[in-house]
Parts: structure tokens; sequence; C-alpha cells
């Protein structure tokens, strides 16, 4: 066994030595973390090596078959997790309008503060399970890692804020039309912070998206503000976690409690006014309020799990599946209104996500055949 496992280090693949780079894909391009240490490949770095340089990737047919060679079912293993993760984060946020729904006579703003505090409640008690706290320790020493999650943490209480406000204000079409968004802004993310170079059929579908949206914009006579703000919040909220130092179940214990001291005194001082919910509510309204901290959590922890598995271009698959689900709830469901000529642009977006999902389905079979 010992042999056997010597055999497969020897094997491993230096990008540094490879006598087939061609200058584009060094160990600068393989970040730490989702994808391993930097400097050695293996299976789960195959989708770095593709958008570092996909050209070279075809060519080196060597390389390609000694990576396949070293871990066959590790990469796909590692995958397939990170598929499922991401799946069940994007069907539980796709029912969170019937939630939201059920809290719906307490104001947006304090709806986001007893989420916050309850999920910090949530994470606490597990990392005391765990006895997970080692961490903390060397985080408060790291300036640029506070600044990154604070900037995180910003931007998550800021899609909160407004998806809990657009629910109770019968907006769920308009909501589902960001997270339709949301792929497409992946791709642009991708693109501009992480070296990722979509292919010609990516930047079609994220040019016809574009258009799904200045339509839409042109029929209401304004931007769709909320689909932008909660694309553009979840989007660099993704980025951020993806290429975070900590873990899924640290990151957002750090966000939370970054938050819930606001949110702690915020929620004191209004019940010392003999107002919110935890005074005037009933059982049924801070049953549902409390509940808010398990609901949040499990979503988010298992989102980071999965980015920091797949790479950002099957994050943007996965993630239609929330809003198809809003987008039924809310017209089936909720009966909001949705005029014909907006049916334009939806259908303008739809067909951008068809374009993307074919076009990557196309690519990973020549990968596959190659």
């Amino acid at each position: 066994m010992a042999g056997g496992t010597k055999r497969v280090e020897q094997r491993r693949l230096s990008i540094k030595s490879c006598p087939y780079s061609v200058n584009s894909c060094s160990t600068s391009d393989l970040p730490a973390g989702p994808y391993g240490s930097a400097g050695a490949v293996d299976m789960s770095a195959i989708p770095v090596c593709l958008w570092a340089d996909r050209d070279f990737f075809w060519r080196c047919r060597v390389l390609r078959r000694r990576l396949f060679s070293i871990h066959p079912l590790s990469g796909f293993s590692r995958m397939n997790t990170g598929i499922l993760y991401a799946a069940l984060a994007y069907v539980a946020w796709g029912l969170f309008p019937l939630y939201f729904k059920q809290v719906a006579d307490v104001p947006s703003l304090e709806v986001v503060m007893h989420r916050t505090l309850w999920s910090l409640v949530v994470v606490l008690a597990l990392l005391a399970v765990r006895r997970q706290w080692a961490w903390m320790a060397s985080v408060v020493r790291q300036p640029r890692v506070l600044g990154a999650f604070a900037l995180s943490a910003v931007l998550l209480s800021g899609n909160w804020l407004t998806y809990v406000w657009a629910v109770q204000n019968h907006h769920v079409v308009d909501a589902s039309l960001g997270y339709f968004i949301l792929p497409l802004v992946n791709v642009a993310l991708g693109f501009v912070f992480l070296r990722e170079r979509p292919r010609p059929g990516q930047w079609l579908a994220v040019a016809v998206a574009a258009a799904g949206v200045l339509w839409l914009a042109v029929q209401a006579g304004r931007l769709p503000w909320i689909a932008l703000v909660l694309a553009l919040t979840f989007g660099f909220y993704g980025l951020l976690r993806k290429v975070a130092v900590l873990g899924a179940l640290e990151g957002l214990t750090l966000e939370t409690l970054m938050l819930a001291p606001v949110a702690a005194v915020i929620l004191a001082w209004w019940s010392w006014q003999g107002q919110g919910a935890l005074v005037q509510g009933d059982m049924s309204t801070v049953g549902w309020l409390l509940l808010a901290g398990p609901m949040t959590a499990i979503p988010l922890l298992l989102f980071a799990a999965g980015a920091r598995r797949i790479p950002m271009s099957t994050l943007g698959i996965l993630q239609y599946i929330s809003p198809s689900l809003q987008f039924a709830l809310g017209v089936w469901v909720y009966h909001e209104a949705f005029q014909p000529a907006r049916l334009v642009g939806f259908v303008l977006i739809w067909a951008a996500l068809l374009v993307y999902s074919v076009e990557g389905w196309w690519t990973r079979q020549r990968v596959v055949v190659a």
C-alpha cells in the first residue's frame, strides 16, 4: 500500500515542469482552496487549467491522460458533492417565498435582523458541537481577511433586505428575474476577477440576457432595480466566498458575528420602546422568526460548501433552480400580475440560459471525447 501511494505521488505532474506548457497554466493560475495546493495538479484542478488556457488544455493530450490516470474518481467525487450541496441550497432558496409570506406583517428590516441574530445562534451551536474555535485567534490578526468578510457581510445583508422586501410587497416575479440573471453575472465576475475565459457561446448568452434586461427596462420605463440589486449583491458575495480562506461554517460565523451586534441593539431598542414582533407579535409570528436562524444558515452553509468545490460556471448553471421555483410561486401561487409584454424579456433571458447550458454541455462532451 505504501509503495502504491509513493508511486501515485511520483506520478503527480508539476505544472512548472510540464514540457507541454505554453506559459498559460502556471502555479499562479491555481489558487489554493477549492482545487488543492498550487503547483500540484490532480483531477480537481482540471477546471482551472481549462479556463486558464483552453487551447493548451485541448492540445496537451499527454497531460490530460496523466491527470486522468492519477486519481480517476477523486475529482469527480468532489465535483458531485459540490453539485449536490449547491442544488440543495438553491431548492431551499427557491421555496423561501413560502416562508416570508408567513411573516409578511413584520417589517422587512426587522425580519433581516432576526435572520442575522438567530443564524448566529445556529452557527455558534454547530461550532460548539464540533469544538471548532481555533480559527478565531488567527483571523483576528489578519485585517485583510476581516475586511473581506466585512464586505461579504454587507453584501449578504443587502441581498437579504432586498429579497424580503420584494416578497412582502408582491414582487416575487421581479425577485426571480434577479436570480435568472445571476448565472450570467457569475460569468462576467469569473472573467474579471478569476481569469476565467468565457467562450464565444457564453458571451453570446450574456449578450442575449443583457438584451432581455434592456427590454424589461424599456417596458417598465425604469431599470429592473430589484433584479439587478439581487443579482449583483449575491454574485459578488459568491465570488468572495469562493476565494475565501475560511470554510463554509467559519465564514458564515464571522459574517454573522459582524452583523449580529447591530441587529441585537436595534431589536433591543425596539423592544424597549414597546415595538417590534417580540413585543407585539403573537406566538406564531415569534416562532416563525426564530425559525429564520436554521432556515437561513443551512442553505448558506450548503451554498458556501458547494461554491468551494465547483467552478463558478457550474454554479451558474445550477443557480436557476431557485428562480424557476420563485417564478412559479409568484405567477401560479400568489397570482402576481405578469403582462404579456414582459414575457418577451423573460423569454430572452431564458433563451440566454438555454444557450449557456447547451454550450457548456457540448464543451464537456468534447473534453470527455478528447
